[in-house]
């Protein structure tokens, strides 16, 4: 092997060991197409801690009878001035359409607006 063509695979290795940690080094992420559905929850000042608990647990219940919800979150750690807040990841948009008059969500309906003072919602997606 001549010096050259010697020079010629350092330089390549040299710039592919250079590549490689640059895109390690770098923080990977995706975008998916699914729909997270925020909310806060101001609870009414009558409401009990066991009823506002069963309304965040039918949250669960209702993601096993419906499909198309992918995952949920229950623990705030942040509100924004309300007590609680609750997330509901939708695999596509289909699934939230269909979530505003699915059967379980109506049966959820029944625990949590009866607790509810208000709330606010975002719904996100990319």
């Amino acid at each position: 092997m001549n010096s050259i063509t010697r020079r010629v695979l350092l330089a390549c290795t040299l710039i592919t060991v250079f590549a490689v940690g640059i895109a390690v080094g770098k923080n990977k992420f995706g975008q998916p197409k699914s729909i997270v559905h925020v909310v806060t929850v101001k609870w009414k000042a009558d409401s009990t801690a066991e009823q506002r608990q069963k309304a965040l647990d039918g949250v669960k219940t209702m993601a096993t009878e419906m499909p198309g919800i992918t995952n949920v979150w229950l623990k705030s750690e942040k509100s924004q001035g309300k007590d609680a807040a609750f997330v509901m990841e939708f695999k596509d948009a289909a699934a939230f359409k269909a979530y505003a008059d699915h059967p379980a969500h109506k049966k959820w309906e029944g625990l949590y607006l009866p607790v509810r003072e208000e709330s606010a919602t975002s719904d996100i997606t990319n």
